[in-house]
């Protein structure tokens, strides 16, 4: 029998979190990571995309809208219980100078990951979400 070859598929994450208010959160975000929206829209108080160099980062949608399954009930569970919103960023002092001037929440200060070794920084968003700021994989080798 001839051995067949796998195909190659292409994957690209698109993770959608549920926000009380889409626009403070997309603005939080933008300001965070220094990445754009999309254009205003129609839909901007339900719905956005925040994207770096037009390729798609996070969507944010309201909680309650358009009734889709797991985004209703804002408080039915703790939020994002067991999820890190986790970037890459190519400068991370840059990044927690960003997140000092939001005065975000810091959960832990930057340190050196050194199983990764790259440095980290643990911060609540506006939603209390868990986002996680690194630099490079390998940056203090």
């Amino acid at each position: 029998m001839k051995k067949s070859t796998p195909r190659k598929v292409r994957v690209q994450s698109q993770p959608l979190i549920a926000v009380r208010d889409v626009r403070a959160s997309s603005r939080w975000y933008q300001q965070l990571l220094g990445l754009s929206a999309l254009p205003e829209h129609d839909h901007r108080d339900s719905y956005d995309r925040i994207l770096s160099d037009g390729h798609l980062i996070l969507q944010l949608h309201a909680w309650d809208e358009e009734s889709h399954p797991n985004i209703v009930n804002a408080d039915a569970a703790a939020v994002g219980h067991g999820v890190l919103v986790w970037f890459e960023v190519d400068d991370f002092d840059a990044a927690v100078e960003q997140a000092r001037s939001l005065r975000a929440k810091v959960v832990e200060e930057p340190h050196l990951n050194p199983n990764a070794g790259h440095r980290e920084m643990w911060l609540r968003d506006l939603d209390g979400y868990v986002v996680v700021i690194a630099g490079p994989e390998g940056e203090s080798a």
